[in-house]
């Protein structure tokens, strides 16, 4: 009798914030014979930036960079239990710190969790939103985000730096970690709409925890051009480094297409 495994096809560990609850929500919209999708949390300390700015006076954005060097910290743990699993394939599940630093920033991020997971394949939301952008064909391109807005500058900076002309980083600043969870509908909604141009090719949403994935498939039809959640990009780039070319519909042009 042959072995039995669980997920013969792929079994992902996600690295993933304490604070985060959008990861978890968009992994269990998917059902993906063969895969299964292993959480680590890593301890956030520092989770709330207005505060800690109403308290201290440093600045948010100051506050914001030390929050992301503390979650830095963290991480290497995290990693550790979840290759105990044995799994095949590593994806983040934050995003600010892959952007960070532009493109030199995000290599030497990458470079630095490579040294934790040895053979072990990575997907972080920076390539994968590249990767995803690059499939599409995108040259010009806004971005939504929940950062303050030294977050959204290291955003721009990526994506210039890599040669997509940015028309608009439209960022919500959210107050905290968990915040990021709670905007409404419709304040996404106005951030799409702001975001949007006659000169846009593509929408990428940044910020793990902010989900956008039962949204978005809408609005691509709506407005008639890909929006690219960085948590639908993670899950495809994750998959097709795995070898699993499956086309999954109703989650979004990039799953169904590529």
């Amino acid at each position: 009798m042959e072995n039995y495994q669980i997920a013969n096809r792929a079994q992902i560990g996600v690295i993933i914030p304490s604070t985060n609850t959008g990861v978890e929500y968009d992994l269990q919209q998917l059902h993906i014979d063969g895969v299964s999708w292993h959480s680590s949390r890593f301890w956030i300390e520092l989770s709330n930036w207005a505060d800690e700015n109403s308290a201290t006076g440093e600045g948010e954005d100051s506050v914001f960079e030390r929050f992301l060097e503390l979650m830095r910290g963290e991480i290497p743990m995290s990693l550790r239990n979840v290759i105990s699993a044995k799994v095949n394939h590593i994806m983040l599940g934050m995003s600010a710190e892959t952007f960070w630093g532009g493109v030199e920033g995000s290599e030497r991020f990458e470079a630095g969790i490579r040294e934790h997971i040895g053979d072990l394949g990575l997907t972080t939301g920076a390539t994968a939103t590249r990767e995803a952008l690059e499939a599409f064909g995108a040259k010009r391109i806004s971005v939504i985000t929940p950062y303050p807005p030294v977050g959204d500058q290291n955003v721009r900076d990526y994506f210039e730096e890599l040669g997509y002309e940015v028309k608009a980083v439209t960022g919500l600043n959210c107050p905290s970690a968990t915040a990021i969870a709670e905007v409404p509908i419709q304040q996404v909604m106005d951030a799409v709409r702001e975001a949007d141009g006659d000169d846009v090719d593509a929408i990428v949403q940044c910020g793990t925890n902010l989900s956008t994935m039962d949204l978005f498939p809408t609005l691509e039809h709506w407005l008639q051009k890909p929006l690219i959640p960085i948590n639908v990009a993670t899950v495809w780039h994750a998959l097709r480094a795995c070898g699993i070319q499956d086309k999954i519909t109703g989650r979004g042009r990039l799953l169904e297409e590529f």
